[in-house]
């Protein structure tokens, strides 16, 4: 089975899919000097695996030998580290705060100066810990609110820009072949993650470690939520997930929560019939959000070629921008993560693609680094309890809130201050 890039938000977003790769051992480039290898995760989008090859034969400073790695490829990153045969140069999901704070994974501050400010600062966060860049971005994914405009034309109502609106638009365009949401066959739990949170002007983890949602308003929100599945409102039990927009094209539904990947296969669809939105904001603090991931490029620490592998990811993360931004357009629909890139691809200038643009700079957010897989399984928990069992919200939090607390004050032991 191939995975295409858009698990890895899947995964930060807490939809629990796992990313599968397959093998190749691949060929080297075509420089002399070092031998340098590089791995990457099998990417499902035709064409990407050729790409990145071609990449590193065009290298010139080193010998740079792609690899398509098999298995669990989070699982094979994280053992070859603590070996002196690993990659010099790869792809990290995150990096983690093991793989930082033991020395795995080199600096690489360095290699952005003067263009730091280029890269989308929501998918740069969760890359830096303690003022130092571990990974360098290497293209966004993000999930936005698609609507049919006919659908929502016909029923009197306008593209809900508040949660309560929301909640209202989704009741009035259920009738008996359309429901008027579709969040996911769980109901949202597993996909929305933080995000709710975020659109009440709240944080999973705040900008000094410490817990973000221990707020009413993470509760009045959350509970809102509750309300799309006991007015009935929600699509549950579609053919295909929600990561596939087959329910927003067969008119299952009015509106959905799905990816920028399926942007190209709604127009074409849909062609003027759709539009997309941020999910909304919720009370006086409240914000429109949506949720961004980005694989990174990092340099392992032991592989004995550190330098010239530092040299290679700045060559083509950073000064390669041609490369960047065939990496993010040209197989499937991605964001470049430079924000300059992104404003200058022609595919991303108009429309619905150029409003996902706009969200990801002025709405976006990544799951933060100090947020753990324990704490993820909590609030999901607890969410998933909210939304389909009419748990009450504020007993879930508290329970949450002992949770993260315990695990920030587990992970924030020996931090140093920024």
């Amino acid at each position: 089975m191939t995975i295409s890039r858009r698990n890895l938000l899947a995964v930060g977003a807490g939809a629990g899919l796992l990313t599968a790769c397959g093998s190749n051992t691949g060929r080297g480039g075509g420089g002399s000097g070092p031998q340098l290898s590089q791995w990457y995760h099998q990417y499902g989008e035709p064409g990407a695996e050729q790409a990145v090859r071609r990449y590193a034969a065009g290298y010139r400073k080193a010998h740079v030998s792609v690899q398509w790695r098999p298995g669990n490829y989070d699982q094979q990153t994280a053992a070859a580290l603590l070996t002196d045969s690993g990659p010099d140069v790869f792809e990290v999901n995150g990096p983690t705060l093991d793989q930082i704070r033991s020395g795995q994974i080199l600096d690489l501050t360095e290699l952005l100066d003067g263009v730091k400010d280029d890269f989308n600062p929501a998918v740069l966060a969760p890359k830096t810990y303690d003022g130092k860049v571990w990974a360098i971005p290497q293209t966004i994914d993000m999930q936005l609110l698609y609507y049919r405009k006919s659908l929502l034309r016909a029923a009197g109502v306008e593209p809900p820009t508040t949660l309560d609106a929301l909640v209202d638009a989704a009741r009035r365009l259920t009738d008996r072949k359309t429901k008027g949401l579709f969040l996911g066959n769980d109901g949202g739990a597993g996909v929305l993650g933080g995000t709710p949170l975020y659109a009440a002007g709240l944080q999973l983890v705040t900008d000094g470690g410490e817990i973000g949602f221990d707020d009413f308003a993470a509760a009045r929100t959350l509970g809102k939520l509750h309300r799309l599945y006991a007015d009935e409102s929600l699509l549950l039990g579609a053919p295909s997930d929600w990561s596939d927009p087959s329910a927003l094209l067969q008119g299952l539904t009015a509106m959905q929560w799905s990816g920028l990947w399926a942007l190209p296969q709604v127009q074409k669809e849909l062609g003027d019939d759709f539009g997309v939105l941020p999910f909304p904001g919720d009370g006086d603090h409240g914000r429109p959000t949506v949720p961004v991931g980005a694989y990174g490029a990092a340099v392992s620490a032991r592989s004995g070629h550190e330098e010239a592998a530092k040299e290679y990811v700045k060559w083509l993360w950073v000064e390669r921008t041609d490369h960047q931004q065939d990496f993010a357009l040209s197989y499937g629909f991605h964001i470049p993560a430079r924000i300059s890139l992104a404003e200058k691809a022609t595919r991303l200038r108009e429309g619905p693609a150029a409003d996902a643009v706009r969200f990801t700079t002025e709405h976006g957010y990544a799951q933060p680094l100090l947020w753990t897989p324990a704490s993820q399984t909590a609030y999901q928990d607890a969410l998933s309890r909210i939304i389909r069992n009419g748990a009450g919200p504020e007993g879930e939090l508290r329970a949450v809130v002992r949770k993260v607390r315990a695990e920030l004050d587990r992970v924030n032991t020996g931090r140093k201050t920024p």
